[in-house]
């Protein structure tokens, strides 16, 4: 499996670029959320990717992330029955990372009905499969600014606690209790450990 590509950005438009490593020209499709955070055609690029294998006839495609958040989302999303990497992208491409997981955690299909490619029973199995998933980390972010760094310790820390089998409930209030314990120097690793040690 091909972890990422780091190379030059031979070409780039809204749905896929061309990075050039070493001679060899790989093209991957990307949401419009990377698409928006590229470097100039010609510099340097490092991209997260997935790399996909159509069943029906084994062909290969490639699809690529500028930042974790975004990789990860999209592995949560292709996790669904019914949804494939091109609805996955486009969805990533239709919202933001921190509205996408808000309507999620909050229950709104009515709002997730509206992303292209999305229905309402596919809305519905968005909410019922990855609430418990992402809803801790939806819980930590204001809506209308950026989380601050104190909260973006906390939210890795229950997506680690999560990665780990947490149920998202559980996760979060593990983390409150364990960052209150660790004290507000704690790293996120150290939040865990302790989160680990007292659960």
């Amino acid at each position: 499996m091909i972890a990422y590509l780091h190379g030059k950005l031979a070409d780039s438009a809204p749905t896929h670029v061309v990075v050039d490593c070493g001679g060899v020209g790989y093209f991957v499709f990307i949401p419009l959320s990377s698409y928006d955070k590229l470097p100039p055609r010609g510099a340097e690029v490092k991209l997260l990717t997935y790399h996909h294998v159509v069943s029906q006839d084994g062909t290969q495609q490639l699809f690529g992330f500028v930042t974790p958040d975004e990789r990860e989302m999209f592995l949560l999303l292709i996790s669904i029955s019914g949804i494939g990497p091109k609805l996955a992208i486009n969805i990533l491409s239709s919202t933001s990372i921190s509205a996408l997981r808000g309507a999620i955690a909050s229950s709104d299909t009515k709002t997730l009905s509206t992303l292209r490619g999305i229905g309402k029973k596919t809305a519905e199995r968005l909410v019922v499969e990855l609430k418990d998933k992402i809803g801790g980390a939806a819980a930590f972010e204001t809506k209308g600014r950026a989380a601050t760094p104190e909260e973006q310790k906390l939210t890795d820390a229950v997506l680690a606690l999560v990665s780990l089998g947490y149920k998202q409930v559980d996760a979060h209030k593990a983390v409150l209790i364990a960052a209150g314990t660790a004290g507000p120097k704690a790293t996120v690793e150290e939040i865990v450990r302790t989160a680990l040690r007292t659960a």
